[in-house]
């Protein structure tokens, strides 16, 4: 009996409480869960079989929930660590969409905006209502002294007694609406609402000028990322081939036939290019983190760059157009020279400050307790102010409008000059960048005939393993020194157009 009972135990399946079903359950296999309530059903009641049954289907039906709430959240991780694939207009139009400072700007012109309504709300007339409750600790009458209209033998005298009128109550009430509207400091209201003007506009230069510049480092970073994985691969490739130039070196030392300064060299080369690839990558991550930055997006977002970017030319115009279209749409300019507009308006808003201040004004007012007045009455006339000494406030700021003036004028010339030589000097650097970017696909053409004839003296035997990597490493070099260079006129052609007032796209 007693081995029965330990056979018994040796074949039950491990059982686990779980305590808010309020039973036992299995933690096995479907087919183990059948065969142990079949082995335990033999020495247990059907009534207990039965609650361990149910307790074991409500444990699979909670399983299942508690999968179908974890799958979802999983299946979101990893689409959201999906790479991002990006060519340069999107990653631009993202940019001038997404970007903080582009945004700063643009509520920088709601601001302006709001600003310069506030100054043209001035030439409308001001409609204000006001009251007022006044007591007074002691009041003046009309005081008539006994027989003063006479003395009759019939009447006696009138009045009989002295009499008091009073003139009004100790307590006023006064209330009315007043519209109120200026007319010689109109002249200074619209020189405060030119000067509105000329902020909101140098507002939204600024912000198109904010955008040039986001659409230019977007360009600029996208084409250093391209660059710099150009670039890693031709490290590993440089790497790949030390590689076999030491292994190389390790034989011959080996064999006696070269110096062990040689495998020394040849280990020096390979640690050099394990550093240019390492600083190489580190120079990647950091480059994507900066234009996920400018983008908006997280720093950590996986970017998929396309490396066809920089085969899109942009139109740029000749040399005579491009300091012409300067002149014109310049944003450093167009911003100077709405700065003097809005210098001159505060010229004229300074001298119009000797014109006296003439109001047209109109009020219906209500009363209580002012004597001589009926309850409802109107007043409407003219109100005039004149300043007649001030301390020379007024000459001081007519002087201090003038300077303001003349700078913003020195400055419209000094831009003339500077953007000028920006832009001769950004058009020798298109030419230079142009024969460079033809000396480098020369170069390529070269070093692929170079690859092609080692790659057939490899083939016969007649070239070693590592003269044949070397000839590819310096292919892959040379296809990055293109790219650098072709990225560097593209480059330049874009911040031509910057210096025009262009968007650079």
């Amino acid at each position: 009996m007693k081995n029965a009972d330990a056979k018994t135990k040796a074949t039950r399946p491990a059982v686990t409480t779980w305590p808010w079903l309020g039973t036992s359950a299995c933690c096995t296999g479907g087919g183990e869960i059948r065969s142990a309530l079949h082995e335990r059903g033999r020495i247990m009641t059907p009534a207990l079989g039965r609650r361990e049954i149910r307790a074991a289907a409500r444990l699979c039906l909670f399983l299942a929930l508690l999968g179908s709430t974890f799958i979802p959240i999983s299946v979101a991780q990893q689409s959201s660590a999906k790479t991002m694939q990006l060519t340069l207009e999107q990653a631009i139009n993202l940019a001038l969409k997404q970007n903080h400072s582009v945004h700063l700007r643009s509520l920088s012109v709601e601001q302006m905006q709001s600003k310069k309504e506030e100054a043209r709300s001035n030439y409308l007339p001001q409609i204000k209502a006001s009251g007022s409750v006044l007591h007074i600790t002691e009041l003046a009458g009309v005081e008539i002294p006994a027989g003063t209209f006479g003395n009759y033998t019939s009447t006696g005298p009138v009045p009989a007694r002295s009499l008091f009128i009073d003139q009004g109550s100790a307590t006023g009430y006064t209330g009315g609406l007043g519209l109120e509207q200026p007319i010689t400091q109109l002249f200074r209201i619209h020189q405060a609402d030119v000067a509105a003007k000329q902020d909101l506009l140098i507002a939204k230069t600024q912000l198109d000028q904010t955008q040039v510049a986001i659409a230019l480092q977007v360009r600029q970073l996208y084409y250093n990322i391209l660059i710099n994985q150009q670039k890693l691969k031709a490290s590993l490739d440089q790497l790949a081939a030390a590689q076999i130039k030491g292994e190389e070196s390790r034989n011959d030392v080996a064999r006696g036939s070269a110096l062990e300064i040689s495998a020394l060299q040849s280990k020096a080369a390979i640690l050099q290019a394990q550093q240019e690839s390492l600083t190489l990558r580190l120079q990647g991550n950091d480059l994507r983190r900066q234009l996920a930055d400018v983008l908006g997006l997280p720093v950590d977002t996986p970017l998929d760059l396309d490396p066809g970017a920089v085969a899109v030319a942009l139109d740029v115009p000749t040399r005579a157009d491009a300091i012409r279209i300067a002149f014109e749409q310049n944003q450093d300019l167009r911003a100077a020279r709405q700065t003097v507009v809005k210098a001159q308006a505060g010229l004229a808003a300074a001298k119009a400050a000797y014109i006296p201040d003439v109001t047209a004004l109109s009020r219906y007012s209500y009363q209580s307790g002012v004597p001589f007045l009926v309850h409802n009455f109107g007043t409407f006339g003219f109100s005039l102010s004149y300043d007649l000494f001030d301390g020379g406030r007024r000459e001081a700021k007519i002087r201090e409008a003038r300077t303001e003036v003349h700078s913003a004028e020195v400055v419209v010339d000094k831009l003339q000059s500077e953007i000028e030589v920006q832009v001769q000097g950004i058009y020798d650097r298109v030419d230079e960048l142009r024969q460079m970017v033809d000396v480098a696909g020369q170069v390529v053409k070269v070093r692929a005939e170079a690859a092609r004839l080692a790659d057939r003296q490899f083939e016969q035997t007649a070239a070693l393993s590592s003269a044949r990597s070397q000839s590819h490493a310096d292919l892959t070099s040379a296809n990055a020194s293109l790219l650098e260079a072709s990225c560097g006129l593209a480059l330049s052609e874009a911040d031509l157009k910057r210096a025009i007032g262009q968007m650079p796209q």
